[in-house]
């Protein structure tokens, strides 16, 4: 049996766990075994019916009052609970930032090797697998051993796609056995963001600005173009740094990994950091006055030139187009 951990929050699904499930399926086929899926929390119950869309068959639904929220230790152990008694050959868990903290509990519970951030994996003996490393500059190659394989699942290396067919999906309830260790690190309360505004994780046009911009008050001309094309502003990691936007706003890998439609690059250099970020966009345009930026040999068109003046120029045509003169 292959198992798949759910990622959800407070009932919202990460989309990221149906990639995994589409990975885990295709996986499950090839090795002639069932695939599982494993939800923390009374609220993931809701989401029984599009996991069994996307292959699971039997869903096991951990439940306690100390899960209503995210605790990773907790989470670990209902994983591992389920993962022994159930005989699971595979666990796999989307590769975002909960499902890699997650999978390290699970491991480390489990004394077992964890391969993250995988884009393919070849079941064998032993396994082989396919591996982003160091911040998504290459790709490694590398074998997989263990009694049971645990892995992530890199984001949006695989696309999401439902099983051409499926059956009655069974519900399991279990009750995890939790020490007080496993819930010493958990969220016991929140500041919620700013629903007014698309986040960047779903907004399908990102415009991305760096030192470049030249100032806080610069992103006003960047969020104008950003709400002429129904998208938001996302930033560096310079940015963040300078105080110029908060972290929520930040690009790549310390901040978030986006993949919209189009990605408009403003003044920013290109780290590798920041490409790991933004790289599965479908298309990047980047504006720098510096033609040997690296952004510029990343970026499927470029623009060489001042930002200070190409923004508003843009702005100013988009408005124009658009009627809004």
């Amino acid at each position: 049996m292959i198992l798949g951990l759910i990622e959800h929050d407070r009932g919202a699904l990460n989309s990221l766990s149906l990639q995994m499930l589409t990975l885990g399926r295709r996986l499950a086929s090839e090795l002639k075994v069932p695939l599982h899926a494993i939800a923390i929390g009374s609220e993931a119950q809701a989401l029984a019916g599009e996991l069994a869309a996307y292959g699971a068959s039997t869903l096991h639904l951990a439940q306690d009052d100390r899960l209503d929220d995210y605790a990773p230790a907790a989470w670990a152990q209902c994983v591992a609970e389920i993962m022994g008694a159930s005989g699971a050959q595979m666990v796999l868990a989307a590769g975002s930032e909960r499902g890699q903290e997650v999978m390290a509990h699970v491991a480390a519970k489990t004394d077992l090797p964890l391969a993250a951030n995988c884009t393919d994996v070849r079941p064998g003996d032993p396994f082989e697998v396919t591996r982003l490393r160091w911040g998504g500059s290459l790709l490694e190659d590398a074998a997989l051993v263990g009694e049971v394989k645990l892995l992530t699942v890199a984001p949006h290396a695989v696309t999401a796609q439902e099983a051409p067919e499926h059956g009655q999906q069974e519900v399991t309830i279990f009750s995890p056995t939790l020490s007080e260790n496993d819930l010493r690190v958990r969220i016991v309360s929140r500041v919620e963001p700013d629903r007014s505004k698309i986040s960047l994780g779903d907004a399908r046009v990102v415009i991305g600005g760096g030192r470049g911009v030249g100032s806080a008050e610069g992103f006003q001309q960047l969020q104008e173009v950003a709400d002429l094309l129904g998208g938001t502003v996302g930033c560096s990691r310079a940015v963040t740094s300078l105080g110029w936007r908060p972290h929520a706003d930040q690009v790549g890998q310390t901040g978030t990994r986006i993949a919209p439609d189009v990605y408009l690059a403003c003044g920013i250099s290109g780290a590798i950091q920041h490409m790991v970020g933004c790289k599965s966009a479908r298309c990047i345009v980047a504006i720098n006055k510096d033609p040997e930026a690296p952004i510029m040999t990343q970026a499927d068109y470029v623009v060489v030139g001042d930002v200070q003046q190409i923004v508003p120029a843009l702005r100013d045509e988009i408005k124009r187009v658009k009627g809004k003169t």
